[in-house]
C-alpha cells in the first residue's frame, strides 16, 4: 500500500507529492470554504482521475500528529491487492435513515468486501438510526458523522461529487486488505444518575419530570449562555438499565420553546443518564488507549483514519495535538494519520462486527495490505 497526503490553503493551493496517479482511494477532510465548493472536487478528481473520492467537513483537519484549521487535506491510497467502491444517498430529516443506511450497505455488499467506512452529514442525521441500519453485513463499519467546529451550522460531504449538505457516503474496501479498529473515550460521570422521562428519539424532553434543557442548564451555570457549543464539554451518559455498559451522547441543539435537548444519537425514553467531564491526561491516555487496540504486530505501511470529537479538542486546547502525537507513536513511523474532528464517530464497542455510535472518543481505522494467498 502506498499513500500521499496534500494540503490545500487559500494562499498556497494545493501542495504535495503528484505521485499516485492510479490511487484507488482519495480521503478528503476540510475545514474551509473552498472545501464546499466545485473546483475542490474538480481539482482531486483531475488529479486521480480513477480514484473514489471520499470525505466531510470537519473541526479540524488532521494531517499525520498535527492539526489545521482553514484547509484542506487530502490523502491518496493505492493499494497492492486490493480497490475501493463508493455508494452515497442523499437526505434530509424526513428520510428513513435505517432504511437509506441498509440500502447503500447492499450496493457494496460483495463477497470480497472486506471494510466500510462511513461519512455522513452531522446535523440532520441521527447517528444511532444510521449505525442500525449498516449492521448485519458481516463486515466492519467505522467512520463518522461530519463536523462544522462549535458553529453547528451546516456540515458537508463529499462522495465522487462535489460537496453538499444532507449526503451519506459508504466506502467499500474490497480484496486483499484487512483493517482493525479501537475507540476510547476518557471521560467520567458526575452527579445524580437521573430517569430520561420524556424522549423522541434524539430529541430529550424531560428528564426526572423536569424540562431537561432548564435541568441541564443548572449543571453548566455561567457556561449555559454559550449553549450549544459549550455543551460539548458536558456530554450525556447513557445505559438503558443498570447491567448494560454506558455509551456517551454529545449535544448538538437546544429549543428554548420546548426545552428540549438534541442530541447525536438516540436516547430511549426510561434510560438512565448522568453528566460527564473529563481532564485533560485522561483523554490523552485514553486515545493512546485506542492506538494499541487498533495496532498491527507488522509493521507495514499503515494507513489510519482517525475520527475524534470536537468535544474533545475545544477541552485539550492547545493540547490538542498530543492526543496525536500519542497514536502515531503507538502506531508507529509507517502510519500514516489522516481524519476529522466529528459530530460522531461510528465503530463496534470490540472486534464484534457491530456498529455503534459513539460520542467523545477518539476512534481509529488501521489498514494494511495482505500478502497474497
Amino acid at each position: 500500500m502506498k499513500t500521499a497526503q496534500l494540503r490545500w490553503t487559500a494562499t498556497t493551493g494545493w501542495v504535495g507529492p503528484d505521485g499516485l496517479k492510479d490511487a484507488h482511494l482519495v480521503l478528503v477532510f476540510g475545514d474551509s470554504n473552498f472545501f464546499q465548493t466545485g473546483p475542490c472536487y474538480e481539482s482531486l478528481a483531475e488529479r486521480f482521475p480513477n480514484a473514489c473520492i471520499a470525505g466531510c467537513s470537519s473541526s479540524g483537519t488532521i494531517l499525520g500528529s498535527s492539526i489545521t484549521d482553514d484547509d484542506v487535506v487530502a490523502t491518496a491510497v493505492q493499494f497492492d491487492n486490493g480497490h475501493a467502491r463508493l455508494a452515497v444517498a442523499d437526505v434530509t430529516k424526513d428520510t428513513d435513515i435505517r432504511a437509506t443506511a441498509a440500502s447503500l450497505m447492499e450496493q457494496l455488499n460483495a463477497d470480497d468486501l472486506r471494510h466500510v467506512f462511513v461519512f455522513s452529514d452531522g446535523l440532520i442525521v441521527n447517528g444511532s438510526k444510521l449505525a442500525a441500519g449498516l449492521n448485519g453485513y458481516g463486515v466492519s463499519v467505522t467512520g463518522g458523522l461530519a463536523g462544522d467546529g462549535p458553529r453547528f451550522g451546516t456540515t458537508w460531504v463529499i462522495g465522487n461529487a462535489p460537496a453538499r449538505s444532507g449526503r451519506v457516503v459508504t466506502v467499500g474496501l474490497y480484496g486483499d486488505v484487512a483493517t482493525k479498529s479501537g475507540s476510547a473515550a476518557g471521560w467520567q460521570e458526575f452527579g445524580a444518575e437521573r430517569i430520561v422521562t420524556k424522549s423522541d428519539g434524539n430529541v430529550v424532553t424531560e428528564i426526572d419530570n423536569q424540562p431537561a434543557l432548564e435541568l441541564y442548564k443548572r449543571y453548566l451555570g455561567d457556561l449555559a449562555k454559550d449553549l450549544p457549543g459549550s455543551g460539548l464539554r458536558f456530554p450525556l451518559s447513557i445505559r438503558t438499565n443498570k447491567h448494560e455498559p454506558s455509551i456517551i451522547r454529545t449535544l448538538l441543539a437546544v429549543d428554548e420553546g420546548a426545552q428540549s435537548l438534541t442530541f447525536a444519537g438516540d436516547v430511549p425514553q426510561g434510560s438512565l443518564c448522568k453528566l460527564m467531564r473529563t481532564e485533560i491526561p485522561s483523554l490523552i491516555d485514553n486515545a493512546g488507549a485506542a492506538a494499541e487496540q487498533a495496532q498491527w504486530e507488522s509493521k507495514s505501511a499503515t494507513l489510519c483514519l482517525v475520527v475524534t470529537c470536537v468535544g474533545r479538542r475545544l477541552v485539550l486546547g492547545q493540547l490538542t495535538e498530543d492526543e496525536l502525537e500519542i497514536v502515531q507513536s503507538t502506531l508507529g513511523p509507517r502510519a500514516t494519520l489522516a481524519g476529522f474532528y466529528s459530530y460522531g464517530e461510528l465503530a463496534p464497542f470490540s472486534d464484534v462486527l457491530h456498529c455503534r455510535l459513539h460520542n467523545q472518543t477518539m476512534t481509529l481505522t488501521t489498514i494494511q495490505d495482505k500478502a497474497p494467498c
